[in-house]
């Protein structure tokens, strides 16, 4: 019975052993060290921050400054030291540089990342004949040409080119008319890029 338990004794500690030579310690120290990261939902590159997002500002090492903001209905968002700052109509990587240089009094080479949590800005609304009607919530750069299937493709009655873009600018509002089947065709002109609040109706 000892000889059994000695035997155990010695055959967890030789696997034990191999286990801690195949993960080095420096290596083990690394992957402790390493700081978990928030996951954008956008593309940081070109998405345009807006108003109700909700935005990730860490300042590395330095966790106190370090927190989950929305962006208010102002566009401005309060962090600590910075204190208000414009974060509506910038892209993460803008919002990362504006906050870094405000920084810059209090800490020397401040390292900030912007990330955003909550897309909650840039929704467009579809309606008239596509076969899912809704308000579409968008993540980065959308076209004419990519929300249709988004909204399920055209009804069998879709008048494809008098499809209606209302548009809200400054307090105004526009009309555009959009031709689908030329812009399929590779008509640049009729491939409108889209913009938050805009409204596609197709009759």
């Amino acid at each position: 019975m000892k000889r059994l338990i000695f035997t155990g004794i010695v055959g967890s500690w030789v696997f034990l052993s191999s286990v801690f030579i195949a993960y080095p310690q420096s290596d083990r120290d690394v992957s402790s060290k390493k700081e978990p990261r928030a996951e954008s939902v956008t593309d940081r590159n070109h998405y345009v921050i807006g108003c109700e997002d909700v935005l990730y500002i860490h300042v590395w090492r330095e966790e106190t400054l370090s927190r989950t903001i929305p962006v208010r209905m102002d566009g401005n968002i309060s962090f600590p030291l910075v204190h208000d700052i414009k974060a509506a109509g910038l892209t993460p990587l803008q919002l990362e540089k504006a906050i870094t240089e405000r920084l810059k009094k209090y800490y020397e080479n401040p390292t900030v990342s912007v990330t955003v949590m909550e897309a909650n800005s840039f929704k467009v609304y579809v309606s008239g004949q596509v076969r899912k009607p809704d308000v579409y919530r968008l993540r980065s750069e959308t076209t004419i040409l990519q929300i249709i299937p988004m909204a399920g493709g055209f009804t069998d009655w879709a008048r494809k080119t008098k499809i209606l873009v209302i548009r809200k600018e400054n307090g105004k509002e526009s009309r555009i008319t959009v031709n689908y089947k030329k812009a399929m065709e590779g008509d640049p002109g009729s491939n409108l890029v889209l913009r938050p609040e805009d409204t596609i109706i197709v009759p």
